[in-house]
């Protein structure tokens, strides 16, 4: 069994989907595992270090992070975050008094700041930073361990953005001759559970209906909140 430091968490996350099915797409789990650990380390020992605060300061956070963060027990550590975060946000949003002189340029570096601020998370940018190798260590798991394509075959689905970015993946590192042996197995568990998926919808919506009234609901309850899971993928720690 290959046991290099960087194919762990996936092997850990297609174990825990193999096992209990409900835990869902594997990379979303990786991707949430890796936001959880991103929010512990920057209200703990990341909080102070002048190079994180300066990508603070600048990046900010998403809303969702910034929930995440507030739902957490160290609050002093995101004010202590948030005081300088603030400050320099205020000093950025004022107007250069040369180029403000006219009229229409007033508010132009507010705009400026707070639309480059928008765009941009901490977290999400260090997430994604180790997050995106998963895919490539995934193939190449996939391409070098026998067992891991057993693993692989087994997962009970793969959410479509992240099915998305695996075949990119594959379709990248892989030679002609394996790659359609490896998307078949991604098509596999994927198509599948779309079908699976696109019925249990379909029965969720019977079930308004007064002919269905007294049919068991099976696994149709749930549906509509699997089915964004799946469209949408569980985003990163958030």
């Amino acid at each position: 069994m290959l046991e290099k430091i960087y194919t762990i968490p996936i092997n850990e996350a297609f174990d825990e989907s193999k096992a209990d099915p409900s835990c869902g797409c594997p990379f979303c789990t990786i991707s949430e595992k890796l936001g959880a650990n991103e929010i512990d380390l920057i209200l703990g020992a990341s909080m102070m270090e002048p190079d994180v605060r300066i990508k603070t300061n600048a990046l900010g956070f998403c809303r969702a992070h910034f929930d995440r963060m507030l739902g957490a027990k160290n609050r002093l550590g995101l004010a202590l975050m948030l005081e300088s975060h603030l400050a320099e946000l205020r000093s950025d949003m004022k107007d250069n008094p040369l180029t403000a002189l006219k009229p229409k340029n007033k508010g132009n570096a507010a705009v400026a700041r707070v639309e480059k601020l928008s765009g941009t998370c901490y977290v999400c940018e260090r997430v994604e930073a180790s997050f995106s190798k998963m895919f490539d260590n995934a193939v190449w798991l996939w391409e070098q361990d026998k067992d891991f394509r057993q693993k692989f075959a087994d997962q009970p689905y793969f959410c479509l953005p992240h099915y998305k970015r695996l075949l990119e993946v594959a379709k990248k590192e892989l030679s002609g001759k394996t790659y359609p042996e490896f998307f078949a197995s991604a098509e596999k568990v994927t198509m599948g559970y779309f079908d699976t998926l696109s019925e249990d919808v379909s029965w969720f919506c019977k079930k308004f209906d007064y002919r269905y009234d007294a049919e068991p609901w099976g696994n149709a309850k749930d549906s509509p909140d699997r089915a964004v899971k799946f469209l949408c993928g569980r985003e990163n720690g958030k």
